[in-house]
């Protein structure tokens, strides 16, 4: 008896052609946008300049089609915190294509998994087991459900300012109203302060308190818990009956200088932690949710419930693959000790300015994930040009800082939430120095410009007043 050769081992590959394909439809990238996805997206691109061609991608760095360079200090909201392309993540891709593996029977378990998982727990060993699910916001809600279920009680605490994803249980959690606005009833979830203990206090004598999530070093305006808190919060939880669950989906994986951003704090150690972004290579999205063993066995207790939380493309080959290398990178390439120098390179670089520039007014974070804070200049003209500004629109400085250094210097940079004179820096854990003094030579000529009191900056910034006036 002889076994048949799969299909795709004879079989020609079939019409598709996808490099054809966008040779041939490449070019409409804005226009299908506008027209079958978001269509605000394209305008607000089209408004401040942001709508670039780029042709190829290597690291930390975007090319366009006339060869210039991009230095990306974004890293797709942190996703690409290898950079781009990098070339173990992609080795490990194609071996698990070519292995043609039986992925996703539903009714076998297959080794990948189980090897990530095993990895992750290494990095923390008071943990003990992994939920894999697609995306970050699939980690929060996954640590949500099991809080609740493992506690019994109904109730999660966030903190103001946070930011955890916008599924309907990770939105419930969300501190900005501009993302909640219209999509009520959300759960029953209550805010507080980051580092506010007498706000925690009196929630958790209520009784009814699952959980506290809460980012060690929040995205939005990358404010970083007081010394002390996680460590006092968790003792407070603990006390009722109450769980901390630690959101590292933007700061895990050494993205602040440690793997993750809570083992700053000695003798902090959540109950569950969520993580995503950069364990995808920037390739295949994936989520997880550690936890301890005694949740997942409360939550998967009996044979009857032990599809009770999947997740249909949870634990794929493709992406545990990308995982697998992605902790080998991080293991072998000293990236978190990368992290850790080259962020403090480039944060007392940009603090040693704000003694230069009155319109600098902070310079903070940790690692690789730095935020420029601007403030309320103290000369009368500059005056008079900012409070023009933020009686437009809050954040409208810090875009006329971001817009100059894509336009002008070739580098992409974020503001870090709405209405916030923030910008965030999360780029790739691969840059060095040459991409440090790059970004402080081209920030220190864009606040010279801006200090001059004239130039092209304060002309797009009227451009951006009349666009602000005109929403509202």
């Amino acid at each position: 008896m002889t076994t048949a050769e799969p299909e795709s081992a004879s079989s020609p590959a079939g019409e598709f052609d996808l490099r054809r394909l966008l040779a041939e439809r490449g070019a409409e990238r804005y226009a299908l946008h506008g027209r079958y996805l978001n269509h605000q997206l394209p305008r607000v691109l089209h408004t401040i300049g942001f709508d670039k061609v780029y042709e190829r991608a290597e690291g930390a760095y975007f090319w366009d089609a006339d060869g210039n360079d991009y230095l990306d200090m974004l890293a797709g909201f942190g996703v690409m915190g290898l950079g781009r392309h990098h070339p173990v993540v992609r080795k490990a891709l194609h071996d698990v294509l070519d292995a043609q593996l039986a992925d996703l029977t539903r009714f076998d378990c297959q080794p990948l998994p189980g090897l990530l998982a095993e990895k992750l727990l290494a990095h923390s060993p008071h943990l003990d087991r992994v939920f894999f699910g697609n995306s970050g916001t699939e980690a929060v809600e996954t640590a949500l459900k099991f809080a609740r279920y493992a506690t019994g009680k109904p109730r999660v605490l966030y903190c103001d300012h946070a930011f955890h994803g916008l599924t309907t249980g990770s939105l419930s959690v969300n501190g900005e109203s501009g993302f909640r606005d219209g999509f009520a009833p959300l759960l029953p979830d209550t805010a507080v302060p980051l580092g506010d203990l007498d706000a925690l206090a009196r929630e958790l004598k209520q009784g009814d308190v699952a959980a506290l999530i809460v980012e060690p070093v929040q995205g939005k305006g990358v404010h970083e818990a007081p010394p002390g808190f996680l460590r006092a919060a968790q003792e407070l939880l603990h006390r009722h009956k109450a769980l901390l669950i630690a959101d590292e989906v933007q700061t895990g994986l050494g993205r602040t200088g440690d793997f993750y951003a809570h083992q700053h704090e000695e003798g902090v150690e959540p109950d569950l932690v969520c993580v995503a972004k950069a364990l995808s290579g920037g390739y295949v999205p994936v989520g997880a949710t550690l936890g301890k063993d005694w949740i997942f066995k409360k939550v998967y207790s009996s044979m009857d419930r032990v599809l009770v939380h999947s997740a249909s493309f949870g634990s794929n080959a493709q992406a545990m693959a990308a995982g697998l290398a992605v902790l080998s990178v991080i293991e072998n390439d000293r990236i978190v000790e990368n992290a850790r120098v080259t962020g403090e390179l480039l944060r007392s670089r940009l603090a040693a300015l704000t003694e230069k520039y009155e319109l600098l007014a902070d310079v903070r974070g940790r690692g690789l994930m730095v935020g420029i804070e601007f403030g309320r200049p103290r000369s009368l003209k500059l005056r008079g040009r900012w409070a023009m500004l933020q009686a437009a629109r809050k954040g409208l400085f810090a875009q006329m800082v971001v817009v100059p250094l894509l336009q002008r210097h070739r580098i992409l940079t974020q503001v870090s939430g709405d209405e916030l004179e923030v910008i965030k820096l999360i780029p790739p854990l691969v840059i060095g120095e040459r991409e440090v003094d790059r970004f402080v030579d081209a920030f220190t000529e864009v606040m010279d410009d801006a200090h001059s009191g004239g130039g092209l900056m304060w002309d797009f910034g009227r451009t951006l007043i009349k666009q602000a006036v005109a929403n509202r």
